[in-house]
């Protein structure tokens, strides 16, 4: 198989899908892989440490796109990417469908197969692929919202951690999975005082047990949002539902709740974001504000520290990426039920149910198409 390696495009994405050692291995198993120039550059890897391994390197993703078999990205396309990609072709990135229905509607376009990072599921539930950037993402959070409680910032001037004869800050994280858990954990070495919010008791009853004294556990609910928003100096939103849109539990009305200067950090953006007044923002315009509170929802988080991410990223890819390659898709998600359940399209054929659901597209059952 022929994999190809694009440069990613979107804003200050510096991620690179797939690192030279991952590349030898995929040589090394009989395979061709193909990388566009620079694609590593803003990772910290050249083109010439590809071609070590022995790595082509193409001028154009349009000369990516155009021979190979499987593409591994760290994104999902954008829209100049569109026309590129082939009827057949094997995309394996994120994708995060729910999020987009423009980008659902032009995948179902152009036929390919989608395999998404942030559904493949192992038997125990936990997301593999996606649980490093969750990681790192979860630690920025409150690295970022500690810099936008800056009053330059545009923040109330407060300091994370206090001093002494001052009061922490207090820190409201929604979600007490992957990135909650990270959150609170950078959060509560800053100093600052914690609470999760979750809906799982048993959940509760474990980050209880684990999570240093200054961090505390609250069920998740309307009225306990609504009683905390009002201490809350920073609001982390952390929430996933794989392959679904993130559920609104701090609505618009609520925000009259939060101190002015307040700064809210939504993770799960890239799931549509889980407090109503989120949308996308980038790297370069971080921010805006409403109803006088600061608004952090930076899509692609990870990619501001990309050599860190990379190498999580592609430490968990790498396996799946070689079994896809050396067994084709078909045969890799009869064998392996977790790349089945990451498969989200084939042949403009919505195969994850969270994905049609979102938009009320057609569901296509897996087995329906794959014998």
């Amino acid at each position: 198989m022929l994999i190809g390696v694009p440069k990613e495009i979107k804003a200050n994405e510096n991620r690179v899908a797939l690192l030279p050692v991952g590349a030898s291995t995929l040589i090394k198993n009989g395979h061709k892989v193909v990388v566009e120039t620079n694609a590593g550059a803003g990772s910290g890897f050249s083109d010439a440490d590809y071609k070590a391994v022995g790595a082509e390197i193409a001028n154009s993703a349009k000369e990516v796109y155009s021979t190979a078999d499987m593409i591994m990205k760290v994104k999902e396309p954008i829209a100049q990417e569109y026309s590129l990609i082939r009827n057949g072709q094997i995309l394996f990135t994120y994708f995060h469908f729910a999020a987009s229905k423009e980008l659902t509607e032009a995948m179902i376009k152009a036929k390919g197969i989608c395999i998404a990072y942030e559904t493949v599921q192992k038997a125990d539930r936990s997301l593999p692929l996606l649980i490093p950037m969750s990681e790192v993402a979860g630690r920025m959070a409150p690295q970022e919202g500690a810099k936008y409680l800056e009053k330059a910032m545009g923040g109330r001037g407060i300091l994370l951690g206090g001093v002494p004869g001052t009061g922490p800050a207090e820190v409201m994280v929604l979600g007490g999975g992957i990135v909650g858990t990270n959150a609170a954990k950078i959060a509560a070495g800053f100093g600052a005082k914690v609470t999760i919010y979750d809906n799982n008791l048993y959940r509760l009853r474990y980050l209880d047990d684990v999570m240093p004294a200054n961090v505390t556990t609250m069920m998740s609910n309307d009225y306990y949002i609504r009683t905390g928003l009002p201490k809350a100096d920073l609001v982390i939103g952390a929430v996933l539902i794989p392959g679904t849109k993130a559920p609104k539990l701090v609505t618009k009305d609520m925000l009259n709740l939060m101190k002015e200067g307040s700064v809210i950090v939504d993770v799960s953006v890239d799931q549509g974001g889980c407090i109503e007044t989120c949308k996308p923002t980038t790297h370069e315009n971080p921010t805006y504000t409403v109803e006088g509170v600061l608004h952090y929802c930076v899509a692609n988080m990870p990619g501001a520290v990309p050599h860190t991410s990379t190498l999580a990223l592609t430490n968990a890819t790498l396996p799946y990426a070689v079994e896809i390659a050396n067994k084709g898709y078909e045969k890799a998600i009869t064998s392996n039920p977790e790349i089945k359940l990451g498969l989200n399209m084939i042949d403009g054929k919505i195969t994850y149910k969270g994905v049609a659901d979102a938009f009320d597209f057609e569901y296509h059952p897996v087995d329906s198409i794959v014998k």
